[in-house]
């Protein structure tokens, strides 16, 4: 699950819209050295604060590992080397893929409404299903308000704790959001809703008659061979080896134990799925590589518009769709998706052919402003340092 509030007007998506590059720079390999930059840069996410980090970078013929800080603050055990992990908002990669590769048999299409896929979901005042398209959805550029503010209207532990076992059907969270005025007409601008992936995740079931989740078993973990990975639904627990989440609801407040997850927003198409670092640049590399989507649909999910700065993205990030394109500083960029919740976030990222992929978990939130911010900026150094070494 990601929280985002900021949009995009139409005179900044217009004609920019673009295809990704395919190639990303690098150099002669140094093995050690490119350990030492993932230690280093991990430890410096720790020093902005994190509780606990891990970081699994590969390359062709190599793994580079690296944790820091401690898996609990109660008991100060070490991150696992190999934990589960909450995946949150990398789910609509996921969900994203299973809708590309039903495009590519020809049983629905990016150009297809909502109204058409789902008639009479998505209506009332100021709402028009019939003037959003698939594409629009996976592009969160449908201007659909996002659920997530209905279901922990107030950021505190009382809120936590009160309504973190309280699970929505899809179709209740579409209706919470459709209590509000659209954000922009339509294609006129960008904003990141999880609505967006609740009725992409209604959709892949109206189509083939099963669940989202069966699809992303029999479409993707299966054939990959992720046994770690899961959609575990309204299902609260981790498998072990895992770190705890730690969440701050106040600046300078402390931090609660979130391990367990508030299934309001973590149940459903657009964030509930869980794995590990392994199985995610697994996944990642394959889809890059081409080995999940035909060239046509990997080509419209690699099309992209831009994306606000303010909501956290490193400068130049654009959203195609379920994926996300970021420059790299060494040249090129890297595509990958995040995600959080209640005390962790997750970032996945690839290079562009997929030989190189690097998966984050940071296990602990701040409600500090100054702090997150810093603590955003030591995460995205350390993906940019981990794909552009020549290690």
């Amino acid at each position: 699950m990601i929280i985002r509030r900021s949009w995009v007007p139409a005179a900044l998506l217009g004609l920019a819209v673009a295809s990704l590059p395919s190639e990303t720079a690098s150099a002669a390999p140094d093995p050690s050295g490119l350990a030492r930059v993932v230690q280093r840069d991990a430890d410096a996410l720790r020093d902005a604060g994190v509780t606990g980090v891990a970081v699994r970078l590969e390359t062709p013929g190599t793994a580079v590992t690296a944790r820091s800080g401690v898996g609990d603050l109660a008991t100060g055990r070490p991150v696992p080397e190999s934990g589960y992990l909450r995946l949150g908002s990398v789910t609509k990669t996921f969900v994203a893929t299973v809708v590309l590769q039903l495009v590519g048999e020809q049983r629905i299409s990016l150009d297809q409404t909502v109204e058409d896929l789902l008639p009479g979901v998505v209506s009332g005042p100021g709402h028009d299903g019939g003037a959003i398209t698939v594409r629009r959805l996976l592009q969160h550029t449908s201007g659909l308000p996002d659920y997530v503010h209905d279901v922990f209207p107030e950021p505190s532990a009382r809120t936590y704790f009160a309504h973190r076992w309280r699970a929505y059907r899809p179709e209740e969270l579409v209706r919470l959001a459709l209590r509000h005025e659209p954000v922009f007409p339509p294609g006129t601008g960008w904003a990141y809703s999880n609505t967006n992936y609740v009725l992409a995740g209604m959709i892949i079931e109206r189509v083939t008659g099963r669940t989202w989740e069966q699809q992303v078993h029999d479409r993707i973990l299966r054939p990959l061979g992720l046994r770690a990975t899961d959609t575990p639904g309204t299902w609260p627990f981790l498998p072990r080896p895992h770190a705890s989440g730690h969440q701050q609801f106040t600046a300078g407040g402390p931090m609660i134990d979130t391990t367990l997850p508030y299934r309001p927003f973590d149940s459903g198409a657009d964030g509930s799925m869980t794995g590990t670092a392994r199985d995610l640049n697994r996944f990642f590399g394959a889809l890059a590589g081409g080995r999940l989507l035909g060239p046509a649909e990997l080509a419209a999910m690699r099309t992209t518009v831009p994306v606000p700065r303010d909501g956290g993205h490193p400068p130049g990030t654009r959203d195609g769709l379920g994926l996300f394109f970021t420059p790299l500083s060494c040249g090129g960029g890297y595509l990958g998706h995040g995600g959080s919740g209640f005390g962790y976030v997750v970032r996945a990222a690839t290079t562009t052919d997929g030989r190189r992929t690097v998966t984050v978990s940071a296990h602990s939130r701040s409600a500090d402003p100054g702090e997150t911010a810093r603590q955003e900026e030591a995460l995205n150094h350390l993906v940019d340092h981990a794909l552009c070494h020549p290690g």
